[in-house]
């Protein structure tokens, strides 16, 4: 499994009974988590939690609140720092687990030159923030959600990258590759985090399973000859990281190097990982 120890204002505390009991920078929140089927490994700390989401059975859910929280906090990753902030659909605008790939980009990318990078379903901009600290010429950061773009926009400047060359884009990803293509445009690094399912912006259908081999191809294309990466995160259930590995082989032939592994999060104290999904990972 491919995880990181290394994140100052984030801990996963413990999991378990489809929960997840998570530290950001000393909030302690407590939310559904479908992959933790055992048992809780420490039951006597779950009422530490100062805010606990419940699911409801029509769909969506609500936070209780047993402690009086800010709005929105910081939480810091070696020299980034992000915004994070309870929402009305479980998450916080951030996934601790891939900070495993930021430091893979970052070492990937450190002492390169004229590197541009595309982070596609961007969302808040982690990878993307994580690419310009490292010295990513350009990044190019799409998303179909404006008010992720506007997260995102927070979080460079949290992270002091306002005179880095961020472009923020809001758009369907596919549709922009395509027309980077007809541009001409090349990326020495493509990292890419679609969805299951999901609406573009103006309400176009996304399914994984129908839109993954038009991606990865456009992925390719795009890809310069001084390419460093290629990264691609799955969370759909059925897939897993071996066909969109298997994908990749099919396309690159014996170009490159390409690792699948799980991607998860250590709880605290414990032999157990979380499993958050998978990343498949080309390098040239």
């Amino acid at each position: 499994m491919i995880s990181t120890s290394i994140f100052q204002d984030y801990q996963l505390l413990d999991a378990g009974d489809k929960e997840k009991l998570e530290s950001w920078n000393g909030i302690i929140l407590r939310r559904p988590d479908p992959m933790a089927l055992w048992p809780k490994l420490k039951p006597d700390i779950w009422d530490s939690a100062m805010a606990y989401y419940h699911r409801s059975n029509k769909g969506g859910g609500y936070w209780e609140y047993k402690k009086k929280l800010p709005e929105a906090w910081k939480v810091q990753f070696q020299d980034l720092t992000f915004k994070v902030s309870p929402t009305n659909f479980k998450h916080t605008g951030l996934f601790p687990e891939q900070a495993a790939n930021w430091e893979y980009i970052n070492k990937l990318i450190n002492n390169q030159k004229d590197v541009k990078v595309l982070n596609l379903f961007a969302y808040t901009g982690g990878a993307t923030m994580a690419a310009s600290k490292a010295g990513a010429e350009e990044v190019v950061h799409v998303d179909a959600a404006k008010g992720m773009i506007e997260w995102a926009k927070e979080n460079r400047d949290l992270s002091g990258l306002t005179d880095k060359k961020i472009r923020f884009i809001v758009d369907d990803c596919l549709k922009f590759m395509q027309r980077e293509i007809r541009r001409g445009h090349k990326y020495e690094g493509i990292i890419m985090d679609p969805p299951s399912y999901g609406r573009g912006p103006d309400n176009e259908l996304f399914k994984f399973e129908e839109k993954i081999g038009p991606l990865v191809d456009c992925a390719i294309e795009l890809l310069s000859d001084k390419a460093l990466f290629l990264i691609i995160n799955t969370y759909t259930t059925g897939y897993s990281q071996t066909v969109i590995a298997n994908l990749l082989r099919s396309k690159f032939k014996d170009k490159g190097h390409i690792e699948a592994d799980e991607i998860g999060i250590p709880i605290i104290d414990t032999d157990y990982y979380l499993p958050c999904g998978f990343t498949t990972r080309w390098t040239k």
